[in-house]
């Protein structure tokens, strides 16, 4: 797509609220750190693992993504897997990024607590000074495993609150509900973390109602299964409650079979508070741009559209309001 619309897409302020750090992992950097770290693949090359992305569900995916996971080691490892996001994300005009992070990857395998968040910061802060780029991290709990290991996990990062804006719940939606971890999201809460869950995705709109009522989050990661409830749609729309929807994700996972049949048109319709993510990059076939080029090349999208899209990511940050207001009138003046 090269058309006018596109530059404008490439080109707008945006911020990027959804996506994991770990599925920015390029099959190139996966060998790099393979070979500094002597840890062994099962993939003979970068284009046999890049071959292996071919997933037909959210677990299918997950297999693979915990793989390329076990060459991160060191805090060094995290800051690299972070700063080449920062520096995609710059290339992208991201001005805002807010990413998620899943600790129990890591622990499960050995590596401390301290050597992923602290790399992982490191890279963020360096991405304030050198590349502009404001942020804040999200440390998700994996919802397949149980709620003590969340609780577990929750105390490991106490002594690094300071390097945390919120808490989120992902990882296989299918029979686990976000009820399921009710007591560690009231603990986040009295800890002052900001609260998202992923839910509508793979799982029911009655997940993104759970989700809201139970765990009290302020954003709703995905949720583009919510326009099967009427009455879900018309509360989502009254409250203003952000959806960070990611449609090459929502493709590679067949929550859509093409993109051409995503409901993004209807779902900003609707009034719904909805913009754009890369969720696992590296993974689901391209980083915040590409995710916007492909949805504005196959959906009636207008130029009206990208700039709500672009507003609303903004909205919908955890950001003072002096830093969003200087974003959302970047954004206005660029659609002058």
């Amino acid at each position: 797509m090269t058309s006018p619309l596109a530059q404008l897409v490439r080109q707008m302020p945006k911020a990027e609220l959804h996506m994991h750090i770990e599925g920015s992992l390029e099959p190139e950097l996966i060998f790099a750190l393979a070979k500094r770290n002597q840890v062994s693949l099962r993939f003979d090359s970068v284009e046999a693992l890049r071959h292996a992305y071919a997933f037909t569900d959210l677990q299918s995916f997950l297999d693979i993504y915990y793989a390329g996971a076990s060459v991160l080691l060191t805090e060094q490892d995290f800051f690299d897997m972070t700063w080449a996001y920062l520096l995609r994300a710059q290339a992208d005009q991201v001005r805002h990024t807010e990413i998620f992070f899943d600790p129990q990857t890591h622990t499960a395998r050995g590596v401390v607590f301290a050597t992923a968040i602290t790399g992982i910061d490191r890279a963020l802060r360096q991405g304030r000074t050198e590349l502009g780029i404001s942020s804040g991290l999200i440390m998700c709990f994996l919802r397949h495993l149980s709620e003590d290991e969340a609780l577990a996990t929750l105390e490991q990062a106490l002594p690094f609150r300071s390097m945390l804006i919120g808490v989120g719940l992902d990882s296989s939606e299918r029979d686990h509900p976000p009820e399921k971890f009710t007591r560690v999201f009231a603990r986040c809460r009295e800890l002052g973390l900001h609260l998202v869950a992923h839910a509508g995705e793979e799982g029911p709109p009655e997940y993104i109602k759970t989700a809201l009522d139970v765990l009290q989050v302020e954003r709703i990661d995905h949720g583009v299964r919510c326009l099967e409830d009427v009455e879900l749609v018309r509360r989502l729309a009254r409250e203003r409650i952000p959806l960070t929807v990611c449609p090459l994700s929502n493709v590679k996972l067949r929550v859509f079979d093409t993109m051409a049949q995503h409901n993004l048109p209807a779902l900003l319709d609707a009034g719904l508070a909805v913009m754009l993510n890369s969720d696992d990059p590296a993974y689901f076939g391209g980083y915040l741009n590409d995710n916007f080029v492909a949805v504005f090349n196959a959906l009636p999208l207008e130029r009206k559209h990208a700039q709500q899209l672009a507003r609303n990511s903004f909205d919908a940050a955890f950001l003072d309001a002096d830093s969003k207001q200087r974003y959302l009138d970047e954004v206005e003046q660029f659609f002058k």
